[in-house]
């Protein structure tokens, strides 16, 4: 019998006891260890808060970021149960600590009829992902606590006294030696713990930093109007066709039901869905069931009432939904996700519920609010036509490439490799920089696609106007996925789409009119990693005798200043080089700072919060001036009074 270098037998199965597993694999539970898994912590612990606000025991939900990164969970509600489990032989408190898979989420009349946390792993988790964690409960006359470190019990479920209070608090420091970072980000948890109160009409929950003490912040939440209030939020940048969200509010349901959108002037569709207060990012069931019954009700309302004729065909879902914000929360007893992370519903039945529901509520409602009717149908029928308009114009593009010697954009420097993981494209503002770009990149996997000028804003456009377009459709056959519905990201011909514009005002303003574009036509290429923004350096620093040194940063240049005058380099004695634009730069200084994979920056644009990316874009590049001036004033970064 042939023998193997390296044994395998029943001695080499590994067999991982309690919660060895999550520490041997935690991106399998929390996504990954990088601040993002590193906020999911927080996330699973008050979700168990929101589970017993949804229960209807909870109203009161603190977060708290102690000094250290320490975070603090609290809430109102009743407490972990603290007698012995019968199975474990601990306590219940102790059991959901330090056991998968247990906890009140499996049914049953004890425990949770909906709840987000499915699985009953994230409290457990935490525990094992967390240096230390501690737990105090308030219930049944008591007060108790009990401590862990990695997962491992330390102090056991102890009664401290009495207290006629109930609720739970969770204390915990997150394990360095799992996560790349323990620094949490204050606004990040602030978007997250906003959502959760808009969704659970009523509830408080409030997020207070107290790392700098110099400087502590707090928000708190609380919307009695729950989704209306949401979608008011949303569109706060917005021109709206009606000034109330449309709301539909079905509890009695087999799956219970809560819908509120409304119609504005813009031209994309921002649907948002949650289940058990689950942000599911990638839609599922509910969603296509809201979507179904949107396009039957305004059909068959637009029929009956002649806004469309016999011979006119039907309108599209996509022109129904045009402009319009949506919040969809629907609660389900045994809902179905793909995985922990919960990003798409599959219940086959939701789907029927949620249509059957909004069809006869939104039917209702426009039969007695005919002037909302109208003003949205207008739109519809405008967005029907504009939509034809960009078929036509889609089959002129096509056509007229087809008849071209090639089908891409005559200004684009292919690279020669077909290898669309390896190859990238530099979307370069100007011809000078352009033709810098085109001489010092490497042919081999660097295309570069000069654009000169400003180009379409496209939140204040239809798809129509962006076909044809001199400017943005050199990007869209470049990029070869097509754009909006159509775009297929498996088509990309380019795993990075680098733009590469000046360190100036004007460069901004053309990263920010791109970056518009990719979110509003083009969001999975954002979604999936593949948008990158290139850092030219803002000076050079020279003289005989040593390398050039290059700064992007006013920073960078005093350090380099500080370095240079202790090697007895005076700035004197510096030739220095302001950059206002990369065509000042030669093709070598612009590869070596700017293009060189071993030595340049790159900032990778990723879309962490998609409602908090709508709202900007919607506040920067659309038509309500008043946010704008507001959001510059909070945040410009030099503000100069001139008295004239």
């Amino acid at each position: 019998m042939e023998k193997f270098e390296h044994e395998y037998g029943a001695e080499q199965i590994q067999v991982l006891e309690g919660l060895e597993a999550v520490r041997k694999r935690p991106g399998m539970y929390i996504g990954s260890v990088s601040v993002r898994g590193l906020h999911h912590l927080v996330y699973e612990i008050v979700d168990n808060c929101v589970d017993e606000a949804l229960a209807g025991y909870c109203t009161h939900i603190e977060v708290v970021i102690e000094p250290g990164n320490i975070i603090a969970v609290s809430d109102n509600g009743r407490g972990i149960p603290v007698d012995i489990h019968p199975k474990t032989k601990i306590s219940a408190a102790e059991t959901v600590y330090t056991v998968l898979h247990a906890g009140g989420k499996f049914g049953g009349d004890s425990g949770y009829k909906v709840s987000g946390g499915l699985h009953g792993v994230g409290a457990s988790v935490v525990n094992a992902l967390s240096e230390w964690t501690e737990v105090t409960i308030q219930r049944d006359g008591g007060l108790y606590q009990m401590k862990f470190e990695r997962g491992k019990t330390v102090q056991n479920l102890t009664r401290l006294g009495d207290s006629d209070k109930t609720g739970t608090k969770v204390r915990f420091l997150a394990d360095d030696t799992i996560f790349e970072t323990l620094e949490y980000d204050f606004n990040t948890l602030e978007s997250r713990f906003r959502e959760m109160a808009f969704l659970t009409k009523g509830l408080y929950i409030s997020i207070e930093d107290k790392r700098d003490e110099e400087n502590i912040k707090k928000s708190e939440f609380c919307y009695e109007g729950g989704l209306v209030s949401f979608v008011e939020y949303l569109n706060n940048n917005k021109d709206k066709l009606h000034p109330t969200p449309i709301y539909i509010d079905k509890q009695d349901s087999e799956v219970p039901v809560e819908i509120a959108f409304q119609y504005t002037s813009a031209y994309s569709e921002n649907i948002y869905t949650f289940v058990n207060n689950i942000n599911t990012i990638e839609g599922g069931t509910h969603l296509e069931g809201f979507k179904r019954s949107l396009t039957k009700t305004f059909n068959e309302y637009a029929k009956s009432h002649n806004i469309l004729k016999e011979k006119d065909g039907n309108l599209q879902g996509e022109d129904i939904r045009e402009g319009i914000t949506a919040v969809v929360s629907v609660k389900v007893k045994e809902p179905q996700f793909e995985g922990q992370t919960k990003t798409k519903l599959g219940n086959s039945n939701v789907t029927g519920i949620v249509q059957s529901l909004v069809n006869e509520a939104l039917s209702a409602f426009l039969e007695e609010n005919p002037n909302v009717a109208k003003a949205i149908l207008e739109k519809c029928v405008s967005a029907s036509r504009a939509r034809e308009a960009a078929r036509k114009a889609r089959e002129l593009v096509r056509r007229k490439t087809a008849l071209e010697s090639t089908t891409l954009p005559g200004k684009l420097a292919d690279c020669s490799s077909k290898n669309a993981e390896e190859c990238e494209v530099y979307i370069v503002e100007g011809d000078s920089a352009g033709g810098s770009a085109k001489q010092g990149r490497d042919r081999r996997y660097q295309a570069i696609l000069p654009l000169w000028g400003k180009m379409l804003n496209v939140e204040k456009a239809r798809a129509d106007k962006i076909y044809g377009n001199d400017k943005l459709n050199p990007v869209i056959v470049a990029v070869g996925a097509g754009i909006g519905a159509e775009f297929d990201i498996t088509k990309i011909r380019y795993g990075k789409v680098i733009i590469m514009a000046d360190a100036d005002v004007d460069g901004a303003h053309i990263r920010t009119l791109l970056l518009t574009f990719f979110f509003r036509y083009m969001r999975p290429l954002i979604e999936n990693g593949n948008v990158y923004l290139a850092q030219p350096p803002l000076y050079k620093l020279s003289k005989r005798g040593i390398d050039d040194i290059y700064c992007y940063t006013d920073e960078e240049l005093n350090e380099a200043y500080a370095e240079l005058e202790k090697k007895g380099i005076s700035i004197d004695q510096l030739s220095i080089q302001r950059y206002k634009g990369l065509g000042e730069m030669n093709p070598e200084q612009l590869w070596e700072t700017t293009m060189d994979p071993e030595r340049r920056t790159l900032v990778r644009v990723t879309l962490d919060d998609a409602i908090k990316a709508d709202a900007t874009f919607s506040m920067l590049m659309g038509d309500e001036v008043e946010p704008r001036r507001k959001f510059i004033e909070e945040n410009a970064k030099y503000v100069v009074n001139l008295d004239i």
